[in-house]
């Protein structure tokens, strides 16, 4: 065989090679992606939790001081093919109207909850990031949320506990630098 007919088969085989590795990558490709994209057991635990919930909200302005108390309602609904759960929550504070906003998520790549916060008590936007922890049925979520009265980033902690099926409670910490202060605490019955 000369050189040339040689290079062509070698050519070939490449070509060849090369054809399946793509098929191969678009076919994993596709298959990520179809993951990735599909909702499965944790968004369906997710969605029990839709419908109407009466909140009882303690707040604590500083450590050892009494809490402030106020009743709010949230409309939870799944969203966007059920991908995401979107909660509505009215109420007041102080005797100031409140209205707020969230996205719970679960990320099937990255393994992780997340929850997103936005209010008509500021401008900004808040996403944590969380795990799940099945014994106590709770979300611990991470991450950081502006401070007003500092002009500065904080680090939080939100748990989120699936109590029971007409229970949900949540409770938020700061990180004060000397610990955890328990700021918020919200529990959620189901509205009959």
């Amino acid at each position: 065989m000369s050189k040339l007919t040689n290079m062509k088969k070698s050519f070939m085989v490449s070509l060849l090679i090369a054809m399946s590795c793509g098929k191969l990558f678009a076919q994993d490709s596709m298959k990520n992606m179809q993951d990735y994209m599909t909702p499965g057991e944790v968004h369906k635990m997710i969605a029990k939790y839709d419908g109407t919930w009466n909140s009882a909200v303690l707040v604590w302005m500083k450590p050892g001081a009494q809490p402030m108390s106020s009743k709010s309602v949230a409309v939870n609904s799944m969203i966007l093919g059920g991908r995401y759960q979107q909660s509505k929550i009215t109420g007041d504070y102080g005797g100031m109207p409140f209205e707020g906003f969230s996205l719970l998520s679960y990320d099937n790549a990255k393994k992780v909850f997340t929850s997103t916060w936005l209010d008509n008590f500021g401008t900004g936007t808040t996403t944590l990031e969380g795990t799940w922890d099945g014994a106590s049925k709770t979300i611990t979520f991470k991450g950081k949320m502006y401070d007003p009265t500092s002009g500065k980033d904080t680090e939080v902690k939100e748990t989120l506990q699936f109590v029971d099926d007409n229970t949900l409670r949540s409770q938020m910490f700061v990180e004060t630098g000397s610990g955890e202060f328990k700021t918020m605490e919200i529990t959620s019955n189901r509205a009959k």
